[in-house]
């Protein structure tokens, strides 16, 4: 397995940022900020949650909210505050945010292919133009 790291920025909400190492990791949901960077910026947490680590173990962690500039992309994300001696991981939640995916064969970061699903719904033609008035066909 390869090892992949990203160079970044994170911001808080007034404005402080800093720059980032960040590790990509496809085995984790939220991005990771450790303890300096996150307190540098003025983060504070938002809520707790309980996180299963790779062995089964479990653990507690505050999450805030930060915006994260990469070169592929920037976009505001969930955070994980993490302690003093965390590393500083890139999240699949954060990649999904910016439309991105980790190809591990060229260990790289690539556009993901985006989809949309819609869904209509067809109506007689004898219908009104209100909302309130339309039937959907059977």
């Amino acid at each position: 397995m390869g090892i992949t790291y990203i160079r970044g920025q994170v911001k808080g909400a007034k404005g402080k940022q800093a720059d980032v190492k960040f590790l990509i990791d496809s085995g984790a949901t939220y991005s990771v900020l450790p303890k300096r960077i996150w307190q540098a910026i003025g983060l504070k947490p938002k809520r707790q949650m309980t996180f299963t680590l790779a062995d089964g173990t479990t653990i507690d962690r505050q999450v805030s909210e930060a915006h994260i500039k990469l070169p592929e992309g920037e976009a505001h994300t969930p955070v994980i505050l993490g302690e003093e001696n965390d590393q500083a991981l890139l999240g699949v939640v954060t990649l999904e945010i910016l439309g991105l995916v980790f190809n591990p064969f060229e260990r790289t970061l690539q556009p993901m292919r985006m989809l949309l699903c819609l869904h209509r719904i067809q109506f007689d033609k004898g219908c009104r133009h209100k909302d309130k008035d339309r039937q959907p066909r059977p």
